[in-house]
């Protein structure tokens, strides 16, 4: 998880919502990594899974990426948390759940649903306070801006 926050920190320096992501295989090696780049790149599915999925998938030369486990700093979205299953990843950690778009615990269980052809293992909460102070640290000042005069 800390190497995803690395990368959430390198999102929010950016500019971008801090999330990161990153891939791990079963010796513990990261095999792709990714970060929030909607704003950089102008791109609506620019999210850090979605990154590090890309990223993962071009290193390996293949698009299926079972026996990887995920770590993701925000509970994944529903784009993301679909992308995880038609990626065939095994695992999911991540870290501070997300009330308005979670879908692997929050609003949906996409990742553990059985009408989907691919399941995989969630674990939610890890370093969960840290990874939530990023996100309140990057959007404190956008909320603390005056409303105009009338």
């Amino acid at each position: 998880m800390r190497a995803a926050i690395v990368e959430a920190v390198a999102a929010a320096e950016a500019g971008d919502v801090p999330v990161g992501a990153v891939l791990v295989d079963a010796t513990g090696t990261i095999v792709g990594r990714g970060r929030n780049r909607r704003e950089l790149l102008q791109d609506p599915t620019a999210h850090a899974e979605v990154e590090a999925l890309r990223d993962a998938a071009r290193q390996r030369g293949a698009w299926r990426l079972a026996g990887l486990t995920v770590y993701v700093t925000l509970e994944p979205c529903p784009m993301c948390a679909g992308a995880l299953v038609n990626a065939r990843v095994s695992r999911l950690v991540y870290g501070c759940a997300d009330p308005k778009a979670g879908a692997v615990d929050t609003l949906f269980t996409i990742g553990r649903d059985g009408r989907l052809n691919h399941r995989y293992e969630v674990q939610g909460g890890v370093l969960a306070d840290e990874c939530a102070g990023l996100l309140r640290a990057f959007f404190a000042p956008r909320r603390a801006k005056p409303s105009p005069a009338p």
